[in-house]
């Protein structure tokens, strides 16, 4: 387990083929970049991995570039064949998602 310092918390918890990521605080234009950095080393770190986890329930505020680095999530498990699942999604994120048409492509099987 690795907990991250800062406004945003990520604690990574890890599994035989699944890791999950869970958020503590905003995605937002100062803290978008850590959360694709640890999922992409995740990811370039585990090649066996079949699922990544973003746990949402603790999440904050989503802004536009928090927005942009859950599409580069989503681009890059699809990318190495890793399903992406967000959990425990809080209203505010189900709407934002549903607003920006998002919701289907970021939770939808691959």
């Amino acid at each position: 387990m690795t907990t991250h310092p800062h406004h945003l918390q990520l604690t990574t918890l890890f599994a035989q083929d699944s890791v999950r990521i869970e958020l503590h605080g905003d995605l937002d234009y100062d803290n978008a970049d850590r959360v694709v950095q640890e999922a992409t080393a995740q990811l370039a770190d585990r090649p066996a991995l079949t699922d990544l986890h973003l746990h949402c329930a603790d999440l904050g505020m989503v802004d536009s570039m928090g927005l942009c680095a859950l599409l580069m999530i989503g681009r890059r498990t699809a990318a190495a064949g890793v399903r992406l699942h967000l959990d425990d999604r809080p209203a505010q994120l189900d709407q934002l998602l549903n607003l920006t048409g998002t919701l289907d492509h970021l939770t939808a099987p691959p």
